[in-house]
């Protein structure tokens, strides 16, 4: 029998109330005294709003790509977030429930610096960049996104991973007061899911938790995720509440639940079809019935990055 992963957070880790809403400005009075490293202002520290917008605004990020975004609406409606409803629509309409303040974070594992963090703690060295990126779902439609957030590898270094730490798994919410969806058995929750090393590190990889210059929507997966822009949509984990790194190939939830359709590496691969349709072409979303079909781009369009990682690796049988 499988022992599930206990993902619940004490009553004793989480950030009271007062200290939570006094962080800002012991973030702010920590970089003046110098104890808070790699931030270049204090107005630079990374922190959730209060009032929906970053200010200052997150800087750009010259390596996006050009093409259109899709509108904060296609963004925030149309989405797969099965802890909220099966249905594409679903959880813009139920994931009003979810509780994002406070926030904790559990690392474990093959690292030296493990323990429970706040998000707080977790966003306080890192400055944000918004950067456009391509998202796909393996039912063939893609958007384009403008996430705000840091690279992952940024984050990571900081909990000082061991030369036995081969992967990186995250395991994200599962609360049934929180999620209608919790309550059938569509996966086995909690959701998890989970990256080699040198993907999480990657320097396309992204600690997301803002759209549009924004805070995450909760469907989006508020107050903080993954986005692993090569990979098909489902490999990006949504309201992470523990990092753990392994010396082992990790569990991950669709791969578990229907691993004939949904492997491991889960890279975008125009010439691997997934069992029940074509992944040849895709149509992005909000275009429209009439909106024409794209061929796929190997990698999603970033094989010029990260086609160096799979080199000798089978990406038909490896999918």
């Amino acid at each position: 029998m499988r022992k599930k992963p206990d993902t619940r957070i004490k009553p004793s880790e989480i950030t009271p109330e007062g200290a939570f809403l006094n962080r800002r400005a012991l973030l702010k009075a920590a970089v003046a005294a110098g104890l808070v490293p790699g931030i270049m202002s204090a107005s630079e520290a990374a922190t959730i709003p209060a009032g929906g917008e970053f200010d200052p605004k997150p800087t750009k990020w010259p390596g996006s790509v050009t093409d259109k975004p899709n509108s904060l609406e296609d963004i925030s409606t149309y989405n797969n977030y099965y802890e909220f409803g099966a249905a594409k629509g679903d959880p813009a309409a139920n994931a009003h429930t979810l509780k994002t303040k406070p926030w904790s974070i559990q690392v474990s594992g093959e690292a030296a610096k493990t323990g429970t963090f706040t998000l707080e703690d977790i966003l306080a060295p890192h400055a944000l960049e918004e950067r456009v990126y391509r998202l796909r779902c393996v039912e063939a439609w893609s958007m384009v996104i403008p996430w705000v957030g840091f690279p992952l590898a940024d984050l990571l270094k900081r909990f000082e991973p061991t030369s036995q730490a081969k992967f990186v798994q995250f395991l994200t919410l599962a609360d049934r007061n929180q999620m209608p969806g919790i309550r059938y058995p569509i996966l086995e929750w909690p959701y998890r899911e989970g990256l080699t090393i040198e993907e999480a590190t990657h320097p396309l990889t992204l600690v997301v938790v803002g759209v549009y210059g924004k805070v995450l929507p909760n469907q989006n997966g508020a107050p903080i995720r993954i986005v692993v822009p090569w990979k098909y949509g489902f490999k990006s984990a949504k309201s992470i509440v523990r990092i753990h790194f392994t010396d082992k190939r990790p569990l991950t939830s669709w791969n578990m639940s229907a691993p004939q359709e949904y492997g491991f590496y889960s890279n975008v691969n125009p010439k691997v079809d997934h069992p029940r349709w074509s992944q040849a072409s895709e149509r992005k979303l909000g275009g429209g019935l009439l909106a024409g079909r794209a061929p796929t781009l190997m990698f999603n369009g970033y094989a010029d990055q990260v086609a160096s990682l799979y080199t000798g690796l089978d990406l038909a049988k490896n999918f």
